[in-house]
């Protein structure tokens, strides 16, 4: 059987649905339909081939804010088997050099705002050529007709090289082959239930897997409509959402307590909405219950770069009753519960997670090593703590990684925050280990409080005492009136654990 690599998606949409939105730029107001977008990468694409002789397993870098160029590029770069690395604007010009030394683009594309950096970038790690996306082709059909696409037969060619945060040492780059991307769409679609009449807002910059592999591709091969926001600010959501009907909307949890908690919340019209998706982080019960009085429900899950970011599926229905879980396996994935010897634990207790289907990535840029420790005998080890109930309901308990021993017992730190969030009065919670003189480590709640000045160490730890055995309890309380997050929401422990090194 010929797979059909994601650049054909486009191509397939054109001849089905031409007239149909593929792309809004809210930013510009500008539609862009199958026929237009399919014809914009086809001709970027031959472009590429006749300027800059893109090859096969070449590397295309991309400095730039999410924008349809952006999406022009990918589908390009999918079409002639190149490879994109999408770069985080975040980093320093230092980190952007490790990242550009370890993948070795022959081609760097950039928006206009990103300028300046390309060009401290070109001094200290030049790329062979550049190309401004005000300088992209646009829509030329003879010049497009002259691409000469290339095939696959398993769609095992790499499409995306996307780095890692790199909190230790050099970031790895994780490997998306088009088999992957196709998979991780199909599981989506069909596991959280997306339509082909689905349209959801995207504002997670493109350079996290969040931004590309949550919505944006599994709706482009299911031949939704994907709306690019400027920002991820409450009022331009919110505003998306009435303006433009969206239907599926994903965020983090922390983006949706900014939506509930800001003036508009109250009288935006949620009508067209079929359900949010809450990701990244576990989603706090009060969260959920504010969107609950307005009749709106979430579906939440779990995933992570390497295997794809839609893992799991928790319906709407089971948010209060199975709190804290990240449900059940998608449709095309199988889920194990290990211990050190890679053997199944029972049911309820502890263990890594690992993961195994055709949506797996196909392990790390250049580390060979790296990528057969987590890839073992068919499985992807997560590196994450997990445990399943007796009805299949799957919970992270934390990262393996973040796990601390207190007198010799384990101390899974997402366990004690998932108790501290569902105080009335905590809005958000980090907890990290310190070092103790007696127990080697013990930990340390930072919390941030709903109303600042309304919360005691002692309510905190008087709340926990019945939920927690005495030595999962936090020794300490500090709190704080924001916790340090990366652009996907996600809490930055590290930055924390600096911040209180000297503590003990």
């Amino acid at each position: 059987m010929t797979f059909i690599p994601p650049g054909e998606w486009l191509t397939r949409h054109e001849l089905l649905c031409p007239e149909k939105i593929a792309l809004i730029d809210d930013k510009t107001g500008t539609s862009v339909t199958y026929r237009s977008l399919n014809l914009r990468a086809r001709t970027l694409a031959a472009y590429l081939q006749q300027n800059f002789h893109l090859q096969q397993g070449e590397r295309v870098a991309v400095l730039a804010f999410n924008a349809p160029e952006y999406l022009d590029a990918l589908f390009a770069c999918i079409l002639l088997g190149a490879i994109l690395v999408p770069l985080n604007w975040r980093l320093t010009v230092h980190e952007l050099n490790m990242i550009l030394n370890d993948c070795q683009p022959v081609l760097l594309l950039h928006d206009a705002t990103h300028e300046t950096l390309v060009d401290h970038l070109q001094n200290t790690c030049p790329t062979r050529s550049l190309l401004a996306f005000q300088h992209f082709p646009g829509e030329q059909a003879q010049l497009a007709q002259q691409l000469r696409p290339f095939s696959t037969k398993d769609g095992e060619e790499p499409a995306l090289i996307l780095y890692t945060s790199g909190t230790t040492g050099i970031p790895k780059g994780v490997v998306l082959s088009q088999r992957m991307l196709t998979w991780n769409a199909l599981n989506t679609q069909i596991s959280w239930g997306l339509q082909e009449n689905d349209i959801a807002p995207t504002f997670a910059p493109f350079f996290h897997a969040g931004g590309l592999n949550v919505l944006t591709t599994p709706l482009f091969q299911l031949g939704g409509t994907i709306i690019l926001l400027p920002d991820s600010a409450p009022q331009t959501i919110l505003s998306a959402i009435e303006r433009l009907r969206c239907t599926v909307v994903f965020a983090v949890p922390t983006i949706f307590q900014r939506m509930l908690e800001h003036a508009s919340f109250g009288r935006t019209d949620f009508s067209s909405v079929r359900f949010f998706i809450a990701g990244g982080s576990p989603c706090p019960l009060p969260l959920i219950a504010g969107y609950a009085e307005r009749g709106l429900g979430f579906r939440q899950g779990y995933g992570l770069t390497e295997v794809g970011v839609n893992c799991f599926s928790l319906a709407p229905e089971y948010a209060f009753s199975k709190a804290g879980s990240v449900g059940h396996p998608i449709i095309h994935s199988h889920a194990r519960i290990v211990d050190e010897f890679d053997q199944d634990v029972a049911a309820g207790e502890i263990g890594e997670l690992v993961l195994a289907g055709p949506h797996v990535c196909s392990g790390y840029w250049q580390q060979p090593e790296a990528t057969t420790e987590a890839y073992r005998a068919g499985w992807w080890h997560t590196g994450d703590q997990a445990r399943c109930d007796a009805e299949g309901f799957y919970y992270i308990v934390g990262r393996k990684k973040d796990m601390f021993i207190s007198g010799g017992e384990n101390i899974y730190p997402a366990e004690v925050e998932g108790v501290i969030i569902t105080h009335p009065k905590v809005l958000e919670v980090a907890v990290i280990p310190q070092p103790d003189a007696r127990w080697g480590e013990v930990g340390l709640a930072v919390v941030v409080p709903r109303i600042p000045g309304s919360l005691s160490s002692e309510e905190i730890l008087d709340f926990c005492a019945d939920k927690l055995a005495r030595y999962k309890l936090p020794r300490a309380v500090h709190f704080t009136e924001v916790l340090p997050r990366n652009m996907m929401g996600k809490i930055l422990k590290a930055e924390l654990a600096r911040e209180f090194q000297h503590m003990s």
